[in-house]
């Protein structure tokens, strides 16, 4: 069969083949157009039956939605299919088998070897043709070009074979100069060709070139042909365009099952997950087709996002009725999905009875236990790991960041360097991230020195994660340094973003709200979900209600309202402002509640001492089917200090039910909140017997609980045990000194005090002073202890003054137990007067109408002077005045507290 050569009766041109109504040339649309530009509107079902379609049966070896990326294969047995052209016995016919056992084996040798023996007969174009198909399955693309080069007339499957093989070699220009060389050269494409240029499209974005080869398509009559339209729609779907996605599915006259799977897939990228099970069960419904791994797969990622467990489950379950479940690509899918939506040992269970695992299901399983807070067992994992890559390091290094272990994170980067592994930006945030966490100055220098070395400095996920490490050390000039000199092509938001909430951190709250108003008027901020869930918990760690009233406006105009995230974030804002109304309404209204939203409502409850309404709350989620996490057990433990009755009994049956009932084993954190509830109802021995039980090494946190519980129930011999148990656990830890220093001043030992803060300030640990703060229109108010910087300083000494004198008469008595230094008993008083509280509520007091609440923020607990003062400011002024400090809301009225004195 000879070539089709130009200028023949049946040559066209790539002009000729264009609408009269695009010019040849390209792009159709302008060069600096996003995805978000309207693209140029799909042709109606009544256009496209005008182009007189070619009949086209081509047979689908996959079912995968990229399946026509692949296509290789496909292009290549019409190639071999020529060899019966020839006679039997021919060497020619020799030679075709020859190649296909090269390619078998993958033996270039041999290929070249047959080649060498063609070169001495005529030229044929099928040899060539099978010639370039045999090398580019060897993934030798030079080869394959040599010959194609040599070629004298080559024809459309020559081309093809070309263009494919550029595609996928990362030549995609070369692809495109080839096909409109075949265009100009009158040879006319076929349906390979078509999905070898859209796969050229597909891989360098080009939207202009694919809406141009779609136009091309439609001229030629092969948009009825299901295996370029599944191209087109993966084309579509990975430039951005779902609704053009959409109508062309809608438009094919006949989908097969890659069709389905690209446009379920495509909605499952845009986070349309209801979207996508609709068109799953219409797929259901179509005759002939059955669900294939990649379906299952997309879904179970969809049923990860939408946190819906019980869709997930049947998918799992549809996966065993069909045998696909021990399908390597479903069972990963499903060790996503039980991460996310159930237990750790639904995990385990999946990971041991899989017959065959990859480096992803490795990967995986390290995933799913740092995400379960199982960071020895993730560790252990990466460790009998058959192969690793840096993508196995990296999962294990942002796991041991965020579950904070940042010693083991910086041993593990010592390791990734030894061993000569990539080190990537996701590994230097996370190492970033670690050094931020262990708080280690000279360790974040050499990070810092090792970063600039290797000139990557300018990467925007690193400056940011810069910035975040050095507000996490105090080192604020160094953040406001890296901030002010970022490269200025970077994402800007992020890092603005990141020290924004750094200022929020280190308590510069007016320069953290200043910049984002300052963020915002430059058009600066993108006001995306992740920026706006940032702002959000900003709003609510601060108190600043109207600033929060105003992002959840934003977030409902903007419609992000319906991301999780964000409205997780708005549920916290609205608890931590005082607003519990609207943080249950935002639940309430929230398109999908995962474990964190339901953890949200729970812990706002808790925050306001309603230990009775948490429990509601934790019935209602049981209903819900929502599985708990560790958090959960830690909120609802919690819970019971709060109840108006002493419910002792069924916080110790939920307790010991965790591992039975609900497969969670209690934790460090359990432990101390139990204690807690122990403690607030005086069960003081069982605490201990309790402690002594842990079969694990308490942590500090347990006997902070328990010193607590001693302080409100004024037992000294349980005080000094846990005291003594907080120094031996954490010696090195700056709370640690505090402690031991306070513990000296209140047994009199005023010069070993002195040498614990001494070594302490030696040894750079320092201790953020106590701050109270007041938000009035819409600036931030803040106060240190005996603080003088206040513009308005006089008149707010001047009624404390009178606020202290009033109270004194009203039978308030200081408690100078609270001052822990080595001055005289009218020193003390003076002192205990000037507390950053006291000073927030006078200026409160000052600044609103008579009978108007006061509301103040502290950034440490109340002292018990400050909170017996309180009491009698309500008195006095007639007030209610509302504190949340680190334990939770205090309402003072009429000199009562809401919190009965137990915080």
């Amino acid at each position: 069969m000879a070539a089709i050569v130009p200028h023949s009766a049946n040559a066209i041109s790539a002009a000729s083949l264009l609408p009269s109504a695009i010019p040849f040339r390209f792009p159709s649309m302008p060069i600096n157009s996003s995805p978000s530009t309207p693209p140029p509107p799909l042709l109606s079902k009544t256009s496209l039956s005008l182009c007189n379609p070619k009949p086209c049966h081509l047979p689908l070896n996959s079912t995968s939605p990229t399946h026509f990326l692949a296509c290789a294969v496909s292009i290549s047995e019409p190639l071999f299919a020529s060899r019966s052209v020839y006679n039997s016995t021919s060497p020619i016919t020799s030679g075709f088998d020859l190649l296909r056992l090269s390619t078998r084996y993958g033996d270039a040798d041999l290929a070249r070897a047959v080649h060498a023996c063609f070169l001495k007969l005529e030229e044929d174009v099928y040899l060539g043709n099978a010639l370039i198909a045999t090398y580019l399955r060897l993934g030798l693309v030079q080869d394959a070009d040599k010959v194609f080069s040599g070629l004298s007339c080559p024809n459309v499957v020559s081309y093809s074979a070309m263009i494919s093989g550029f595609s996928k070699s990362n030549r995609e220009d070369e692809a495109v100069e080839l096909f409109f060389a075949m265009l100009d050269s009158g040879i006319e494409p076929n349906e390979y060709t078509f999905v070898a240029i859209l796969t050229a499209c597909i891989r360098n974005m080009d939207y202009q070139l694919g809406s141009q080869i779609h136009d091309i398509i439609i001229k030629l009559g092969y948009l009825n042909c299901v295996f370029i339209c599944n191209a087109l729609l993966g084309f579509y779907s990975k430039c951005g365009f779902l609704e053009l996605v959409l109508r062309l599915f809608d438009e094919m006259p006949e989908r097969d099952i890659t069709s389905w799977n690209t446009v379920i897939s495509s909605l499952v990228s845009e986070f349309r997950y209801d979207e996508a099970f609709g068109y799953f069960r219409g797929m259901q419904r179509s005759e002939g087709l059955r669900v294939d791994n990649f379906s299952l797969s997309t879904l179970l990622t969809a049923s990860t996002g939408s946190v819906k467990p019980m869709k997930g489950q049947q998918l799992h379950a549809l996966g065993l009725k069909v045998g696909l479940e021990s399908h390597l690509s479903v069972s990963n899918s499903l060790i996503g999905f039980y991460t996310k939506c159930g237990s750790v040992n639904d995990v385990m269970k999946l990971f041991e009875a899989m017959p065959i695992r990859d480096v992803i299901t490795w990967t995986g399983m390290i995933t799913s236990y740092m995400e379960f807070g199982k960071s020895d067992l993730a560790v252990e994992v990466f460790n009998n790991m058959p192969e690793r890559n840096c993508v196995s390091y990296n999962a294990v290094l942002a796991g041991l960041s965020r579950n904070g272990n940042g010693s083991r994170a910086l041993e593990l980067f010592i390791e990734m360097l030894d061993e000569g592994m990539e080190i990537s930006d996701c590994t230097l945030t996370s190492i970033i991230n670690a050094c931020g966490l262990l708080r280690n100055l000279k360790l974040s220098q050499q990070i810092q020195c090792f970063i600039i070395k290797f000139g990557i400095l300018s990467n925007s996920c690193i400056e940011t994660a810069l910035v975040d490490m050095y507000t996490r050390l105090g080192r604020m000039a160094d953040a406001e340094k890296m901030f002010h000199q970022r490269s200025l092509e970077n994402d800007y938001t992020a890092m603005l973003t990141s020290m924004i909430c750094g200022y929020a951190r280190n308590k510069q709250l007016n320069e953290a709200i200043s910049l984002f108003h300052s963020g915002q008027s430059e058009g600066a901020i993108v006001m995306d979900e992740v920026v706006s869930t940032s702002i959000l918990s900003l709003c609510g760690s601060i108190g600043f209600h109207e600033m929060g009233k105003q992002m959840h406006c934003h977030a409902l105009k903007s419609g992000i309202i319906t991301d999780t995230g964000v409205g997780n974030a708005t549920v916290s804002m609205y608890s931590k402002c005082w607003n519990m109304d609207d943080a249950v309404r935002v639940f309430d209204t929230m398109n999908m509640q995962d474990v964190v939203s339901w953890n949200g409502l729970i812990s706002g409850h808790l925050l306001h001492r309603q230990g009775d309404k948490t429990l509601e709350i934790w019935k209602k989620m049981e209903k819900a089917g929502v599985k708990p996490d560790n958090i959960t057990f830690v909120l609802i433990i919690s819970a019971y200090k709060h109840t108006e009755l002493d419910l002792v009994d069924r916080c110790r049956s939920l307790f010991f039910s965790m591992k039975t009932k609900y497969n969670i084993k209690p934790t460090s954190e359990h432990y101390a909140s139990f204690i807690s509830v122990l403690g607030r109802w005086g069960y003081l021995e069982e605490a201990e017997e309790t402690i002594r039980r842990i079969p694990f090494e308490p942590g500090v946190n347990v006997w902070r609980a328990l010193l607590d519980s001693c302080r409100i129930n004024k037992n000294e011999r349980l005080e000094k045990v846990a005291a003594r148990c907080i120094l031996a656990v954490e010696p090195k830890d700056p709370f640690t000194y505090i402690l031991k220093s306070n513990l000296y001043s209140a047994s009199g030992r005023w010069l070993y005090s002195e040498k614990v803060r001494e070594d302490m300030r030696e040894k750079g640990f320092r201790k953020h002073p106590s701050q109270s703060w007041i938000i009035h229109e819409n600036r931030i108010h803040s106060f240190y202890a005996r603080d003088k910087s206040h513009p308005q300083v006089k008149d707010i000494y001047s009624g404390l003054d009178i606020l202290v004198l009033e109270c004194l008469k009203a039978g308030y008595v200081p408690d100078t137990s609270f001052v822990l230094q080595e001055v005289e008993e009218h020193q003390k008083k003076e002192f205990l007067f000037y507390h950053s509280g006291k000073l927030a509520a006078t200026f409160g007091i000052l600044l609103t109408r008579p009978g108007q609440p006061v509301r103040i923020v502290k950034s440490v607990r109340l002292c018990g002077d400050c909170h017996t003062f309180l009491k009698y400011v309500s008195i006095i002024t007639r007030r209610k005045i509302f504190v949340r400090d680190t334990s939770g809301f205090h309402c003072f009225a009429d000199g009562q507290c809401s919190c009965k004195d137990y915080w």
